[in-house]
């Protein structure tokens, strides 16, 4: 048997969460909500993450902007997300929400801007 000792994110309680693996059987304690126990269960067997970042902006009032993925993906796909962020760049304008980049590292989750940028005057 396998033990994880974790802290939630998933609420700003921050519970201390035990996660005992045995097998195909996930047990999770120490949470005081639903939410932790799902977190540490999938933390344990499929962790994902958000990624964040800056993409260069070509004739913006500034030089970049900020941006994340529109969702979570697999935790061990963040270098190839981060590999399709660092080839890209956009010219201005740019809108909160355009889509920076498709189906990044392959993921199936699109990287979009979270900051909008207008044209240099």
């Amino acid at each position: 048997m396998e033990e994880y000792n974790l802290t939630c994110i998933r609420c700003p309680m921050g519970c201390a969460l035990r996660v005992s693996v045995a097998g195909d059987e996930v047990t999770v304690t120490g949470n005081t909500c639903p939410r932790g126990a799902d977190y540490g269960r999938q933390e344990v067997t499929a962790p994902v993450r958000t990624v964040t970042s800056t993409v260069p902006v070509t004739g913006g009032q500034i030089p970049v902007v900020s941006v994340k993925t529109a969702g979570d993906v697999p935790k061990d796909s963040i270098f190839d997300v981060m590999r399709d962020i660092r080839s890209a760049s956009v010219t201005a304008p740019v809108k909160i929400g355009d889509v920076i980049v498709r189906n990044a590292g392959g993921t199936g989750t699109d990287v979009i801007a979270t900051k909008a940028v207008g044209i240099k005057d």
